[in-house]
């Protein structure tokens, strides 16, 4: 098969522990062929197909000069055998845009994972409200006076952006109150921007857990993303230490119950973020932890993506 990949640049990748690259690994260790290009690459003009400025790759194995460019031009999404959108956040108007070309390339005829219709309704931080009864106490609002209520009756909550991205724009208030005012200031912008609050989860200590859903399963292990330095914060790019260990019974319910519905909605791959037993966060646009799990655990991820995928396409 040809698996087109919408993708950061590919010299950005740290492919030691880069998801997209082991997917594009285990895809060309199988013998299908791979290619990447950009969301600003993509170009759609009345009366023809969406294409994209397309670079096929080779693999190399090397550390450095990793991928080999073995072709290069202009190609419709259709004829790919699958498009795997891979952007990283955040979810700004390009990446809006990007996925309604998308959606016109699924019309033509492209397989699309995931789903960009999907991609637009599961905004990461809004998503989980419609799994409330998994989650902790959240409030989605831009007015002040209901932050303030919220945390007079939770007394120790966490506060963050709705377009935020690893771990970027978390505040904790504690009991005290202290800077509560001023975090939403910084927040919401005097009523313009809307906030999540949650309720603080003293299970944070134990890790912000990355589970992966994958073709509607659950992966049989998670990251365990622990804060260090008196960080409140789990997140890999706050300098969290990530921790893989076995999927808990607990939390294994909650994901089954999860995953089968995100999956039928054109959702191949999703980050279900747990801390204790409770999910704070569903990641759909770029979710991680593949190699990080494999490397501690000897599972293979990435085979597990790979799997789901040609069934997907083989329905």
């Amino acid at each position: 098969m040809n698996i087109l990949f919408v993708a950061d640049p590919l010299a950005s990748f740290k492919i030691y522990k880069d998801t997209t690259f082991a997917m594009m690994r285990e895809l060309q260790r199988r013998g299908h062929t791979v290619a990447a290009c950009e969301p600003q690459h993509l170009q759609w003009q009345g009366g023809q197909p969406v294409t994209a400025l397309v670079r096929q790759i080779h693999l190399t194995g090397l550390p450095d000069d990793w991928y080999h460019v073995t072709h290069q031009g202009r190609e419709a999404l259709k004829d790919f055998d699958a498009v795997i959108m891979r952007k990283d956040p955040p979810f700004d108007s390009e990446y809006f845009y990007a996925t309604h070309l998308l959606e016109q390339a699924e019309r033509e005829g492209a397989r699309v994972f995931n789903k960009p219709a999907a991609l637009r309704d599961h905004p990461e931080k809004l998503a989980l409200m419609e799994f409330a009864r998994y989650a902790p106490p959240t409030l989605v609002t831009r007015s002040a006076e209901a932050i303030r209520h919220f945390h007079a009756e939770h007394r120790d909550i966490i506060l963050k952006p709705l377009d935020g991205m690893g771990g970027m724009g978390i505040f904790r208030v504690g009991p005290d109150g202290m800077n509560l005012g001023s975090i939403i200031e910084t927040l919401n912008q005097g009523g313009h921007t809307t906030v999540m609050v949650q309720r603080y989860l003293p299970e944070i200590v134990d890790g912000d857990k990355r589970l992966l859903l994958i073709g509607g399963k659950v992966a049989p292990f998670v990251l365990a993303r622990i804060p260090q330095g008196g960080e409140v914060r789990g997140n890999l790019a706050a300098g969290g230490k990530g921790v893989a260990q076995p999927l808990s019974d607990e939390n294994r319910a909650v994901a089954e119950a999860i995953a089968p519905v995100l999956a039928a909605r054109g959702l191949l791959l999703v980050g279900l973020d747990m801390i204790g037993n409770c999910v704070t966060e569903i990641n759909v646009t770029s979710p991680t932890c593949f190699q990080e799990i494999t490397d501690q655990t000897g599972f293979d991820v990435p085979a597990m993506f790979v799997d789901a995928l040609e069934a997907a396409l083989a329905a």
